[in-house]
């Protein structure tokens, strides 16, 4: 069963995460409603179940609560592909959300890596701002241990082009730890 429950507890915040790679129920709740919408989104678009409370210094702002929720799904999500034995590996989806479109490249390598080019000019959505969504994503690919390209092609709606975001990132990680049987995918032999 590919599955992991991580906990973290910093003076910034208490964040417990359990996911589910092969699916399940999703609960999200980070006090930040729009990174709530977006988290239920990629864990949709994935077919992932995932359970995830985080309880942060939302009084400060929230860079803290959003960063650390991405190392600990990413710890997570390592945890749960064990050896990474028989999955396809790499992965590469597009989203169109309205006017926006994403595109998605991964690699689940062993190597984190990431590339966006992030499009958002500080705007705020929903109180969440904008920019945190890199933050999420390299926090996220940084402990997952994955190579990650994020390209936003184009895009006016900040909402529109962060739900693209996660939706694509949940799509492409479905298509790249799908079960494909065998050893681990690497002339190496490891990951």
């Amino acid at each position: 069963m590919r599955t992991a429950e991580i906990t973290r507890k910093t003076k910034e915040t208490d964040i417990s995460v359990s996911i589910n790679l092969d699916g399940g129920k999703c609960e999200v709740s980070t006090g930040i409603g729009f990174f709530d919408h977006m988290l239920t989104a990629f864990a949709v678009h994935g077919g992932f179940g995932v359970t995830l409370k985080a309880k942060g210094d939302l009084e400060v702002d929230g860079h803290h609560t959003v960063e650390d929720t991405g190392i600990v799904l990413g710890q997570a999500f390592a945890k749960a592909l064990g050896d990474r034995a028989g999955i396809a590996r790499y992965g590469s989806f597009y989203i169109p959300m309205d006017e926006s479109l994403a595109l998605c490249v991964v690699d689940i390598s062993g190597r984190p890596y990431l590339v966006f080019d992030d499009p958002f000019e500080n705007q705020s959505i929903g109180g969440f701002d904008a920019c945190l969504v890199e933050d999420f994503l390299r926090a996220f690919s940084m402990n997952a241990g994955i190579t990650l390209h994020m390209n936003i092609l184009y895009g006016k709606n900040a909402h529109h082009i962060a739900e693209a975001v996660f939706k694509a990132l949940g799509h492409t990680l479905k298509t790249a730890c799908a079960v494909t049987g065998g050893a681990v995918l690497s002339t190496k032999g490891v990951l």
